[in-house]
């Protein structure tokens, strides 16, 4: 794993049990209260990096994605968790529409696939998680982009 600064961690990823793995140790930083963007093509593992991560958290059941429901939510101890899919949205205010404001707040942790879809109507996110398609693999980055998101990707990089 290669960390630029408390802001960047980034490392490849053979193969879907590495970003299950990914999503595990994640989940051991991540806190109710935090937004987290999903980045990637079709395929490059948005949905098994969260099935990890809910699975790090102590989520039993199944995981599904959210590409038809929009959004799946999980709840985890003392808090939810809510996993949103948004690439279907033609437009940013399909967001506001589906009344999806209300999910984000202290006592949840959102993570959203296709965040541009919504463009400026979604809260600001604490960490992005950028998954690229690489070799055989992938490739991964999580950038920090507020204090919240720089504490977790230090914890992030000592676990690691």
């Amino acid at each position: 794993m290669v960390v630029d600064d408390s802001s960047v961690c980034s490392a490849y990823l053979k193969d879907e049990s590495a970003t299950l793995a990914l999503g595990g140790v994640f989940a051991q930083v991540a806190s109710p209260g935090m937004v987290i963007y999903l980045l990637g093509d079709l395929g490059a593992g948005k949905t098994t990096f969260t099935r990890g991560l809910l699975n790090g958290l102590g989520h039993q059941g199944k995981v599904r994605s959210p590409t038809y429901t929009l959004v799946e939510s999980y709840d985890i101890a003392h808090y939810q968790v809510h996993h949103f899919d948004l690439y279907r949205f033609a437009d940013p205010s399909e967001w506001e529409d589906a009344g999806f404001r209300e999910y984000f707040s202290p006592d949840s942790l959102c993570l959203v696939e296709w965040p541009q879809q919504a463009a400026a109507l979604l809260p600001a996110p604490d960490v992005v998680l950028e998954l690229t398609l690489a070799e055989s693999g992938r490739r991964y980055r999580l950038i920090a982009h507020t204090d919240t998101g720089k504490s977790c990707l230090i914890s992030f990089a000592a676990n690691c």
